[in-house]
C-alpha cells in the first residue's frame, strides 16, 4: 500500500502542473459523455432499429461505460487525498465496481449475473438484458452529474420564483419531446405537437386532464415518460435537482436552500437538508406501499395480460395517486367497467394516496413522523401547530361535506342507474367509498368512478367549488388551498363579529398572511373568469358550465372533465395549457414574491374612510 502510495506521489510531482488543465478537459468530456448517453437512450427508445442500429447503440453503450472507468481512475490517480475521494464519490465508485464485476463475471462463467437479475424480471434475450442494465447504469451516472451539476444553481442570477417556473417550462417542453418520439405512442408518426405539449403540460403540473385515451394511445415507453413527468412535477423540479446535491460532498448551497425553504414553505433554512431528504424519502415510501397495497387488492376480475403489467399498473396508480395527477391506465379511469369499477379496496387506497398527497409533507412529517410521535408520547400535552391543525380540520371537513352531499344529490339521478355497478345501483357501503372516492378526487385529483358527463348541475357546482379549494400548501396538490380558504373564512367571521384580529386555536394570524389570502384568490378568479370568457368566444357551442368545469379542473391542477377535452378548439386547448401552467405556478410565484422584504417608506398619508359592502 505505500509503494502504491509512493508511486502516486511521484506521479503527482511530475503531472501537477498539467492537473487543472487536465481535469478541466476531463469534466467537458464528462458532460459530452452524458449528452451522448442521454441522446443514445433516447434514440434507443424513441426509434424503431435493425440490427445494424442497435450493434451501433450497444458500441456507443461500450464505449461510455469504457469512459466511465477511465475517468474515475484517472481523477482518482490526480487526487491528493485518495481516501477522501473514495468517501466523496462513493456512489459513483459503487456503479462502476458493478461494471467491473458484471464483466469479470461475464469472463469467467460465460454469463453475467445482470442477465441472470434482469431475465428474472421477464426481459428475454441477451441484446434486452444487457439493454436493461445498460439503461439502468447510465440512469444512474446522468443522475449523479445531475449532482455535481445542481451545485451551480446558486450561480445563476435569477430570482428563486424565476428558477422555480424555468424548472417547468423546461420540463414540459422536455416532456413535448419525448411524447412526440415514434415508439411513445401505438400511432403512426409522431404525437401531434399541440397534444403532446397539452398532455405533457397536464402530466408535470399533476393535472390529468387528456386529449387521448392514455390507455391505448401510449406504449409502455409513453407510459413510462408519463409517470416520471407526473412525479418530477408533483414533488417540484427544482426540489427534486436539490434533493440530489445532498449527496453530494458539498452538498446543497444557501441560495438551493433557500428555493426549497420558499416553494415548501420552510420557516428557516436550518434543517433544510434534512427535511428535503425526508420528503423524498417519504414520498418514494408511500408511493411504493402503495403499489404494493394495490397490486394485492386489485379485483379478480381485473385482467392482466403479464404479471409486469400488473406491478406497473399498480406503480403507476400509485405514482399518479400520491401526486394528485389523475391519470390512469384505463379509458374511462377507475369507472373502467368490470373488475376496475368493482375494486373498491383500490379506490380507498387511491383515497389514502391522494389524502397524504395533499396533505403537504410538513403536515405529514409533523402528524405521522417517527420522531414527531415519540416526542408526543413523552409529552402528552404537546400538540400540533395551528397550521396543521387547520390543515387536517378544513381537509376533514371538506372530504365529508363532499361526500355528504354527492349521496344526497345523485342518489335520485337517474342516469346513476343505467349500468350494473353504477352508483345508484350499488348496495350502501360501495356507494359511500364511491361518494367519498369522488368528494376526495375532486379537490385535487382527477380519478373518477362514476360517469363524469351525467352529473347533476348541483354536484357540479359543487365540485368546482372543490376543486378551487383544493388541496394544502407544499402538497401534490393544487387550488387555493386549504389554509387560504380557512384564513379568508375566518377573516370574515371575524369581520361578522366586529374583531379587531383574527384568532384560530389560540392563535393569532398575521395581517401579512391574510393580505396574501385575499391576493391569492383575487389572482386566482380573475384568471379563472377570463379564461372561461375566452373559452366562451372559442368553443361557443359547449354548455357555459362544463366550460367553467373544464377551466377551474385546469387552473386547480384537478384533472376531471366533463368529456369535453379532446373535442376542443386549438385555441381552448391552448388557454387550458396555460391554465394548467399558471395554476401550478402562478399562486406559488406570487407568494414567493409577497414573501420578500417590501420597502418601506419613512412617511404616510393620511387615512380616509371608503364605504364597502
Amino acid at each position: 500500500m505505500a509503494g502504491i502510495q509512493t508511486l502516486r506521489e511521484k506521479i503527482n510531482l511530475v503531472i501537477y502542473k498539467y492537473k487543472d488543465r487536465a481535469l478541466r478537459i476531463l469534466r467537458l468530456a464528462r458532460l459530452a459523455t452524458v449528452v451522448l448517453a442521454l441522446g443514445t437512450l433516447v434514440y434507443y427508445f424513441g426509434f424503431p432499429h435493425t440490427q445494424d442500429s442497435q450493434e451501433m447503440v450497444f458500441r456507443v453503450i461500450r464505449g461510455v461505460f469504457g469512459f466511465l472507468i477511465f475517468s474515475y481512475i484517472f481523477r482518482f490517480f490526480f487526487d491528493f487525498e485518495p481516501a477522501k475521494f473514495l468517501r466523496n464519490h462513493k456512489y459513483e465508485g459503487l456503479l462502476l465496481g458493478i461494471l467491473v464485476l458484471d464483466f469479470i463475471g461475464k469472463l469467467i462463467t460465460g454469463s453475467s449475473f445482470s442477465r441472470h437479475f434482469f431475465e428474472g424480471l421477464g426481459f428475454e434475450g441477451l441484446s434486452s438484458v444487457f439493454v436493461a442494465f445498460s439503461c439502468l447504469v447510465m440512469f444512474l451516472f446522468t443522475s449523479i452529474e445531475v449532482v455535481r451539476g445542481s451545485r451551480y444553481i446558486s450561480d445563476i442570477k435569477l430570482s428563486p420564483s424565476t428558477l422555480f417556473i424555468g424548472s417547468f417550462v423546461l420540463l414540459i417542453l422536455a416532456g413535448t419531446g419525448l411524447l412526440m418520439l415514434p415508439e411513445a405512442t401505438t400511432t403512426d408518426g409522431p404525437m401531434p405537437f399541440l397534444d403532446a405539449l397539452f398532455t405533457s403540460t397536464s402530466a408535470s403540473c399533476v393535472t390529468g386532464l387528456i386529449v387521448v385515451d392514455t390507455a391505448t394511445y401510449f406504449t409502455l415507453k409513453g407510459k413510462i415518460i408519463l409517470m416520471i413527468l407526473m412525479q418530477l412535477g408533483g414533488l417540484n423540479i427544482i426540489s427534486f435537482t436539490s434533493f440530489f446535491s445532498l449527496f453530494s460532498q458539498k452538498g446543497p448551497g444557501i441560495r438551493q436552500q433557500a428555493i426549497i425553504m420558499d416553494f415548501m414553505s420552510f420557516e428557516s433554512l436550518s434543517g433544510t437538508k434534512k427535511l428535503l431528504k425526508d420528503i423524498l424519502l417519504m414520498a418514494a415510501g408511500i408511493e411504493l406501499i402503495g403499489g404494493i397495497l394495490i397490486y394485492f387488492l386489485w379485483h379478480p376480475d381485473v385482467y392482466f395480460a403479464t404479471e409486469f403489467d400488473r406491478i406497473f399498473s399498480s406503480l403507476f396508480h400509485s405514482v399518479s395517486a400520491f401526486n394528485n395527477a389523475g391519470f390512469s391506465l384505463y379509458t374511462n379511469n377507475m369507472y373502467e367497467a368490470g373488475g376496475v369499477r368493482k375494486s373498491y379496496m383500490v379506490h380507498i387506497v387511491i383515497m389514502l394516496l391522494i389524502i397524504f398527497g395533499g396533505l403537504g409533507f410538513h403536515v405529514i412529517k409533523e402528524v405521522f413522523g417517527a420522531q414527531n410521535m415519540r416526542e408526543r408520547l413523552r409529552r402528552p400535552w404537546k400538540t400540533y401547530t395551528a397550521g396543521t391543525k387547520i390543515v387536517l380540520y378544513t381537509t376533514a371537513v371538506l372530504i365529508v361535506f363532499g361526500t355528504v352531499f354527492f349521496y344526497i344529490a345523485e342518489i335520485n339521478n337517474p342516469a346513476m342507474y343505467r349500468n350494473a355497478g353504477d352508483f345508484g345501483n350499488q348496495s350502501f357501503v360501495p356507494r359511500v367509498i364511491t361518494a367519498a372516492f369522488q368528494s376526495v378526487v375532486t379537490r385535487t385529483a382527477g380519478f373518477n368512478s362514476v360517469d363524469m358527463s351525467v352529473l347533476t348541475t348541483p354536484v357540479i357546482l359543487i365540485f368546482i367549488f372543490l376543486m378551487f379549494v383544493g388541496a394544502s400548501p407544499a402538497s401534490t396538490g393544487g387550488g387555493i388551498k386549504t389554509t387560504t380558504f380557512a384564513v379568508i373564512f375566518l377573516s370574515a367571521i371575524s369581520t361578522i363579529t366586529n374583531r379587531h384580529s383574527v384568532m384560530v386555536f389560540k392563535r393569532t394570524i398575521p395581517k401579512e398572511t391574510i393580505g396574501k389570502a385575499y391576493t391569492v384568490v383575487l389572482f386566482s378568479v380573475s384568471i379563472i373568469f377570463i379564461s372561461i370568457l375566452a373559452m366562451a368566444f372559442s368553443d361557443p357551442q359547449v354548455p357555459l358550465e362544463k366550460l367553467s368545469f373544464e377551466v377551474v379542473s385546469a387552473y386547480c391542477t384537478v384533472g376531471l372533465s366533463t368529456g369535453i377535452t379532446a373535442g376542443l378548439s386549438m385555441e381552448s386547448k391552448v388557454i387550458l395549457i396555460l391554465c394548467m401552467f399558471i395554476g401550478r405556478v402562478g399562486i406559488l410565484t406570487l407568494a414567493i414574491s409577497l414573501s420578500r422584504k417590501i420597502r418601506s417608506n419613512n412617511y404616510s398619508y393620511p387615512t380616509t374612510f371608503i364605504m364597502v359592502g
